[in-house]
């Protein structure tokens, strides 16, 4: 057993074995966490009631799936020029699902594809209302 290698230290080229198997523990982690978020995402939209309920399952855990997916792909390749590839993807999608879940839930609301007895409150009735012409409705 080489003393330098208990102490932390390495040779060029040398692997320290309890690093390698730190960094595949991580990944493999992260790998099955971000798996078992996409697969609720997709559990979500076949099982969630209506567009809205749908539409939260497949944005919330995708992003953060995702992340983690990338994390683990990123640590299992162990070369510095694949993170800022993996960033700009992540941010990519951090930016562009809530616009487009935003857009899909205000579609799905205008033409109806809700279940508005599953709603708590509806703040964006009102702007509809005013938007078509109608005066709100009383409370």
């Amino acid at each position: 057993m080489n003393p330098e290698l208990l102490m932390g230290y390495r040779a060029v080229g040398e692997t320290v074995a309890g690093v390698d198997a730190w960094v595949d523990a991580v990944s493999a982690v992260f790998m099955v966490v971000g798996a078992a978020l996409s697969l609720g995402a997709a559990i979500g939209l076949l099982r969630f009631p209506d567009l809205l309920s749908r539409m939260h399952a497949a944005t919330k855990p995708q992003v953060l799936g995702l992340f983690l997916l990338l994390a683990a792909i990123g640590l299992q390749l162990r070369t510095w020029w694949v993170w800022p590839v993996l960033l700009v993807a992540w941010i990519f999608q951090l930016l562009t699902v809530p616009v487009s879940a935003h857009m899909v839930g205000r579609a799905g609301y205008r033409t109806k594809h809700l279940h508005r007895e599953l709603l708590t409150s509806d703040e964006l009735e009102a702007v509809v209302q005013k938007a078509a012409g109608n005066p709100p409705p009383e409370e």
